[in-house]
This record gives C-alpha cells, sequence and structure tokens, in this order.
C-alpha cells in the first residue's frame, strides 16, 4: 500500500490497483502561457467510485477514464535504435513506461520531451536531437505532487536535485507505474501528495508554487516564483 496525502487527509493505493485516463484528454499546448495555463476538461468531470479509484476519491476524475487500458510502452522502444542505445548504456533492460510529455523548464517554458520509466529509472529524452537529457534513480524519488483537479500536471519531487514538472494525458499510469515500481525495488512506500497548491524546485535554487482553481471553465494553474 502506497501513503496517498490530500490537503485534508491521507488515503492508500491499493497494490495493483490501476486507474485509466480517456483518450480525450489534452496537454497543455505549446503556445500557451506556461505562467498561466487554463485547461478544459470534458462535460463529464465526475469523482469517481472510491472503490475504483487509487485515489480513494479525493483527485476528480473523467467519467471515461474508467475504460481504458494501461499499455506502458506508447512509442514500442525496441523500434527506436536511439533509444535504445540510452538505456543500454546505462544498464537498463524493462521499460515500464514511454510516451511523449511536456516538460516545464525553469523559466516556464514548455518541451516536447520522451519519458522513460524503468525498473531502477526515470529517463528525461529530447526527441528532436534523440539525445539524453536527464536521468533520474527511482532511489532518488522523495514523493509526486498532483492537485485534487482534472488536469495533466505531475511534480516529481527529487530533493538531492531539482524536480521535474511535467504534464501528461497519462498522468495517472505514470503515477501507478512509479509507485509499483519503487515498491518492488525497495522496502518505500512512495508518497503521492494531493494538493491544489505545492511547491516544487524549478531549478537547485529556485522555488516555484503551482495553484490550481476549479473554475465553470476548467481547471485554471497558475505557476508562480516563491
Amino acid at each position: 500500500m502506497a501513503w496517498f496525502q490530500s490537503s485534508n487527509r491521507k488515503v492508500q493505493l491499493p497494490a495493483q490497483t490501476r486507474p485509466v485516463l480517456d483518450d480525450d484528454e489534452r496537454i497543455a499546448n505549446d503556445d500557451e502561457d506556461a505562467e498561466s495555463l487554463k485547461l478544459t476538461p470534458t462535460d463529464s468531470n465526475v469523482t469517481e467510485d472510491q472503490n475504483r479509484d487509487p485515489f480513494m476519491g479525493v483527485k476528480v476524475r473523467r467519467k471515461a477514464s474508467f475504460h481504458r487500458n494501461y499499455i506502458g510502452d506508447y512509442l514500442d522502444v525496441p523500434s527506436r535504435p536511439y533509444l535504445m542505445k540510452i538505456l543500454e548504456k546505462q544498464g537498463d533492460k524493462k521499460v515500464l513506461f514511454a510516451d511523449k510529455v511536456l516538460k516545464f523548464t525553469s523559466t516556464g517554458k514548455m518541451k516536447r520531451r520522451i519519458l522513460l520509466i524503468t525498473d531502477f529509472a526515470v529517463y528525461i529524452v529530447d526527441p528532436d536531437i534523440d539525445a539524453l537529457k536527464r536521468r533520474i534513480s527511482l532511489a532518488a524519488v522523495e514523493k509526486l505532487c498532483l492537485s485534487e483537479l482534472s488536469d495533466n500536471f505531475l511534480a516529481i519531487i527529487i530533493p538531492t536535485e531539482y524536480d521535474l514538472l511535467i504534464a501528461s494525458t497519462r498522468k495517472t499510469e505514470i503515477v501507478s507505474v512509479l509507485v509499483d515500481a519503487t515498491r518492488s525495488q525497495s522496502d518505500y512506500e512512495l508518497e503521492v501528495l494531493l494538493s491544489n497548491r505545492f511547491e516544487y524546485n524549478a531549478t537547485s535554487e529556485l522555488v516555484k508554487e503551482i495553484d490550481f482553481e476549479e473554475t465553470e471553465e476548467g481547471a485554471r494553474t497558475r505557476i508562480v516564483r516563491k
């Protein structure tokens, strides 16, 4: 069981329970201002039944998200030699998750990146130049931060380095993969914090705060310097 902590209470993630996201979700567009983003969910936002929801009803989810299965490798990594070369160089072989995401830079810009998760590490790859930009050991990850609303943001907190803020339509699958991988490699239960306001280190010396607000149009997100 992994602990999920909201601003009001903690809940636990049952082992092997995996929620899914619907195909209609969209991550933030490249031309939007990263300092003030508004993500518009579908009209069918609901809070999932707690017996099926690993977030135990704390996080608002989309109705269609009940009906999509996890795939894990959405990029067919074995067919991409440059990705295989990166993994082989690091000694990693087992890919648990692979997909394109948006990564937020320290200046608030959004960059398209490939996110790879193996049983030992998280990789951020630049698909334009086929280059590894960052490798994060799973052992270095302290917790994951998400809002309680229907949005696509996920912060991976790494105290010994600096944190990683991404947007992905498959955020829930990423969370489940990271929790399961950490559990299988150690006795450590990765904490997942659910809050509509949290801080993250954009660099080792730059702290930012991300605020989520529910509006009639959808979830509004604002990122500010601390």
